[in-house]
């Protein structure tokens, strides 16, 4: 069966792909192809760990945090458009000063406002510092008064890391049974369910084996998954990766 990089999938993407995965074998009689009580435990665990995530979003602060990164996503992306609509501008100036500054954003990804919250925190921060710190940057800020966008974000990407900061803080003084911790528990019976399908596949002695049909589906739900994570890769500065 294909394999996946399990931890650098987000909390929410790790417990859709899980439940993704049980909701397939649900439907191919787990009981006939005698996974039923592999599938029984893996389901307790993803269970439990949705009802760990649904409590981490009830938190007051995890709305906080969601509207603050909304927020400096919202001025990553102003700015972006911003300076692409001046690298088309007839003069000359304006166009050079917008590609200099386009040219430093494309060193962190095309795709900043999608990365996980760690690496977002840490490009913004990088590519901020650039435009203060480098003159022909800076200069070009100045021309296009980009300053108070760089404020907001600054300000937007400042309270989220703040706050997230305070959010995990919160989490490890109040719940030793944490979503990270659960995870790991969820994956030994994912691994125990998916290791009983292949053993009992390649134990069929006369095909056709009765597990092929739900490996091609399976192997099709991770291929979906594995292609999100290659697509994050590619537009995330490899210094900047942190797992979720």
């Amino acid at each position: 069966m294909n394999a996946i990089d399990l931890p650098k999938l987000r909390n929410a993407e790790y417990l859709q792909y899980m439940k993704d995965f049980a909701g397939i074998i649900n439907l191919n009689d787990p009981a006939t192809l005698q996974i039923d009580a592999k599938l029984a435990a893996f389901n307790a665990k993803n269970a439990e760990l949705e009802e760990l995530f649904k409590k981490a979003l009830a938190n007051d602060r995890t709305k906080v945090i969601l509207a603050l990164d909304e927020r400096r996503d919202d001025a990553i992306n102003g700015i972006t458009f911003f300076l692409q609509g001046y690298s088309y501008h007839f003069e000359e100036s304006k166009k050079q000063n917008a590609q200099k500054l386009l040219a430093n954003i494309a060193i962190y990804g095309s795709g900043i406002s999608r990365q996980n919250y760690q690496a977002e925190t840490a490009t913004l921060n990088n590519m901020i510092r650039d435009f203060e710190d480098k003159p022909d940057l800076a200069a070009a800020v100045t021309a296009f008064t980009l300053q108070p966008w760089l404020d907001e974000l600054t300000d937007a990407n400042t309270q989220f890391n703040t706050e997230y900061l305070s959010r995990t803080q919160e989490y490890g003084d109040a719940n030793p049974d944490t979503i990270k911790s659960k995870r790991e528990e969820t994956n030994v019976t994912y691994y125990a369910l998916r290791n009983r399908i292949d053993a009992l596949h390649i134990l069929v002695e006369t095909p056709p084996s009765p597990y092929t049909t739900v490996i091609n589906q399976l192997n099709a739900l991770t291929d979906q998954y594995n292609v999100l994570l290659v697509h994050r890769q590619e537009v995330m500065p490899p210094e900047n990766l942190v797992l979720p």
